[in-house]
């Protein structure tokens, strides 16, 4: 594939926000000067857990992401291919310790049923997606929340690229009494806690209504 024949990040991002249409909403509660990182940001988890978990056959999202663990180690040294990592792998994250992290994700494919063996599994990684998050928003809006990370919303993706009511029902048994992290994660959080309970209720994996948005993430942009 040629330089120019290449998506864009705008593309990636287009494709999350089809996802995901409820940030339409949500992202007027990010400050303005972290917009331009959130969305690429949620697109690259968005990816990362389509690599993970969509699809019967396993093989070519392990390929995908052992890409992003090379993509990633690349970031921490200065170097990116991908079109998300123009507005991201400026931020001196901790980009290769998220690389790292990603060798977790292949085992909670295994045993999809075992909601708390999967969660412990995941551990490591929600704290490398906290500590990318920190320096991509913590500092720029002052508000990096108050240090809780759990692995329920990152678990949450194979919730809903799978359908899995079940699943869903357990991650809001499992759900933390209080949302942690950044101002956008935790309007992230929200929107994924909305959307387990239509998946929880109703069985399928759809945006969650316009009110319940706006009110949601109001709630969770609120200084903690």
């Amino acid at each position: 594939m040629s330089a120019g024949d290449r998506p864009g990040d705008e593309d990636f991002v287009a494709k999350w926000q089809a996802r995901w249409p409820e940030w339409r909403i949500a992202m007027a509660f990010v400050p303005p000067a972290l917009r331009g990182r959130a969305a690429p940001w949620f697109s690259l988890l968005d990816e990362l857990g389509d690599a993970a978990w969509a699809g019967s056959d396993a093989a070519p999202g392990l390929a995908k992401l052992a890409w992003w663990q090379e993509e990633l180690q690349g970031w921490a040294k200065g170097a990116r291919r991908h079109p998300l990592a123009a507005q991201l792998q400026r931020v001196d994250a901790p980009w290769q310790t998220l690389a790292l992290a990603l060798r977790l994700l292949p085992a909670t494919r295994e045993h999809p049923a075992d909601t708390a063996r999967n969660l412990a599994q995941l551990q490591d990684l929600a704290l490398a997606v906290a500590a990318c998050e920190a320096r991509l928003f913590g500092d720029a809006a002052g508000d990096g929340g108050d240090g809780r990370t759990t692995a329920a919303p990152l678990l949450a993706m194979q919730a809903f690229v799978r359908t899995d009511q079940p699943l869903a029902s357990r991650l809001l048994a499992e759900w933390p009494a209080h949302d942690g992290g950044t101002r956008p994660r935790r309007i992230a959080d929200a929107i994924v806690r909305a959307r387990l309970r239509i998946l929880a209720r109703d069985g399928e994996s759809r945006p969650v209504p316009g009110p319940r948005v706006l009110w949601s993430s109001w709630r969770a942009a609120r200084p903690r």
